[in-house]
């Protein structure tokens, strides 16, 4: 999800972070066997399996890059996804199944500008070597990338198949502009489901429906199947959660780091720019694309040259300077896959309610990510050389503490508290909060990983996959402590044992109660001796009202924490920013303020990162 305060390439340490499944070392080589050939709706699959290694543990089976929809290409761009039905062909394993996007090594994906193809909707399986005998628990995962980026080949999820017996199916779905779109060329033209503005939402749907047809075929049981995912992957979960097409395909949910935010779909057009906050909607892209106004075409000569614009051309329109701080339209209201009282209007309709058992939680130090290598916090020095990288300190601990704890915990209420409270109230029973708080880091000479990051957005994944590489700071990060064994015990046990039995049991002393909203009980995840439940105490008022009370900011400051803190994580709310604090900020135009901001650090260090 896209801080305002100019986002923050992750954990950007130059060149030198990479990441942890493509530049690990290498594989022993693959086993082909005849015995996990498996044959399924749409292609015959080879599975895979290793010997012994740090990255693929022996007695897991995988198989990848199996096709679970008919490209959407051509005329089913902004489609709902199609049925493949081709039990007869051989599938084989592709160099690149990522999604339109811009290139980020951080994301998984190597090269220069914008990258990927529209063929890109395949799904990978990891399974116990024994599957074929088996019936066991599914966990279907939805990788993050605020929805523009990230493929599902960038983590391994073979350590927990193989210590907890469970089957892994991770997914790609459409991204950005070719995933969600809302242009009446588009949509007033179509039927149906087509009709919708969330394409990739409908991909992950359609992979839940693959999933019923083919995943006993891999030793899945078709019903017990847990959706997970963090960030973006998080927000899809509640969408998920709140969209009737996605009814029966799941049984129970976990929201890493998740959130609400969407749009309406006339804001997602934003005809002649009515919301100021959005500069990307489609109205101002299909702009670029003419050469007079759009009145002056008809709706098949838009439908057609949207259509027909060449896939990178048409997200490289998207691509925005250091400057831009406008929110870029994805999930929208569009009354087909996201009812029209959107996510947590749904959440909170008994009607459309689950009743399912549901995990969601946050990050102590969510928005550290963004912040503790940005030049308004930070600065730099060198110690020896410039040839090695800067020492990293903060300028203000005061102020950078109190505005990552203010976003943090902001980030929990709004992300996981709301959405949480809104299922009870349409009947929800079995419902679990957590916050992550383990940040038991080493510090270097360079860096206070610690203090700086701590437990940032992100850093809970590797203890579910069991996957600590993080680049050559891997050590810092993720030191070989017996604090960071104790984590992975808890959080490996207490998703799988919810993936099994609907309870999550971390299998520590520490029971795990239900969130309600008379007692909004959440576990505390960290090593043993600091595992405990706790209850929250805040509003995102109460947060605010605080921070207003802290001399360490400005009021310029006060403003610009409330203003991400009402515009972040749920939906904008520009007028409540306005009346807070008595109006303190009414006549402040804060975009604006963050781009003067940003262009005086571009024009003093020609960069807004410190690296």
């Amino acid at each position: 999800m896209k801080s305002l305060i100019s986002p923050l390439s992750i954990l950007l340490l130059s060149a030198t972070i990479s990441s942890c499944s493509l530049f690990g070392t290498s594989d022993p080589e693959a086993q082909r066997l005849a015995e996990h050939r498996v044959s399924t709706s749409t292609g015959i699959t080879q599975g895979q399996s290793f010997g012994l290694s740090s990255s693929a543990p022996a007695g897991v089976v995988s198989w990848f890059d199996i096709p679970y929809a008919q490209p959407p290409v051509g005329d089913l761009r902004w489609r709902a996804p199609r049925e493949l039905n081709a039990p007869e062909q051989l599938i084989i394993e592709r160099d690149d199944t990522s999604c339109v996007q811009k290139a980020s090594r951080f994301a998984g994906v190597e090269g220069e500008g914008m990258v990927g193809s529209e063929d890109c909707l395949y799904l990978d399986i990891k399974a116990p070597a024994d599957f074929a005998s088996q019936n066991y628990p599914v966990m279907l995962w939805i990788h993050g990338g605020g929805n523009t980026s990230g493929l599902k080949d960038y983590y391994e999820y073979d350590k927990l198949v193989a210590r907890k017996d469970v089957v892994v199916v991770a997914v790609n779905y459409r991204l950005g502009a070719l995933g969600w779109f809302t242009h009446p060329a588009i949509q007033d033209l179509q039927q149906g489901l087509d009709k919708t503005s969330n394409f990739g939402l409908l991909d992950i749907i359609e992979s839940l429906k693959w999933v019923q047809k083919n995943i006993a075929q891999f030793g899945g049981d078709s019903s017990n199947v847990t959706i997970f995912g963090e960030s973006a992957g998080g927000h899809n979960v509640l969408a998920l959660l709140a969209s009737p097409q996605a009814e029966g395909l799941f049984h129970k949910a976990i929201s890493q780091s998740g959130y609400t935010q969407e749009v309406s779909a006339q804001d997602a057009y934003n005809k002649n720019g009515t919301n100021s906050l959005i500069a990307r909607g489609s109205w101002q892209i299909t702009n670029k694309l003419l050469d007079k106004s759009q009145s002056e075409h008809s709706p098949g000569q838009l439908r057609s040259l949207l259509k027909g614009t060449d896939a990178i051309e048409f997200m490289s329109l998207y691509q925005t300077g250091d400057l831009d701080f406008d929110r870029m339209p994805l999930t929208t209201v569009d009354g087909v896959v996201i009812p029209k009282e959107g996510i947590l209007g749904a959440l909170a309709n008994p009607e459309l309610a689950k009743n399912i058992p549901v995990i969601a939680g946050a990050t102590k130090d969510e928005v550290s990510l963004w912040l503790a290598l940005h030049r308004y916090f930070m600065d730099t020095s060198y110690i020896l050389t410039k040839f090695l990288p800067p020492r990293i300190t903060v300028k203000d601990p005061e102020l950078y503490e109190l505005w990552v704890r203010t976003r943090s915990h902001a980030w929990k209420i709004k992300g996981v508290d709301q959405p949480l409270a809104a299922m009870e109230s349409a009947g929800y029973t079995d419902l679990y909060a957590y916050q992550f708080d383990w940040d038991h880091q080493d510090s270097s000479m360079l860096i206070d990983f610690p203090n700086l990051f701590g437990a940032a957005h992100g850093t809970d994944i590797a203890f579910v996959t069991g996957n600590f590489t993080y680049g050559p700071i891997s050590s810092y990060v993720y030191p070989d402590t017996e604090a960071r064994d104790q984590m992975e015990n808890t959080v490996m046990s207490a998703w799988t044992n919810f993936a099994k039995r609907a309870e999550p049991d971390s299998e520590k002393p520490v029971q795990w109660h239900k969130f309600t909203t008379t007692d909004p009980q959440f576990l505390r995840l960290d090593k043993d001796d600091a595992l405990r439940m706790d209850r929250e105490q805040h509003s995102v008022d109460s947060l605010l009202n605080n921070m207003a009370l802290s001399r360490a900011p400005s009021n310029l400051q006060r403003c610009y924490i409330a203003w991400e803190t009402f515009t972040n994580v749920g939906n904008a709310d520009p007028e409540a920013y306005r009346a807070w604090n008595n109006g303190l900020c009414a006549n402040l135009d804060m975009p604006s303020e963050q781009r003067a901001i940003a262009a005086k650090l571009l024009a003093e260090h020609g960069s807004i990162e410190v690296l």
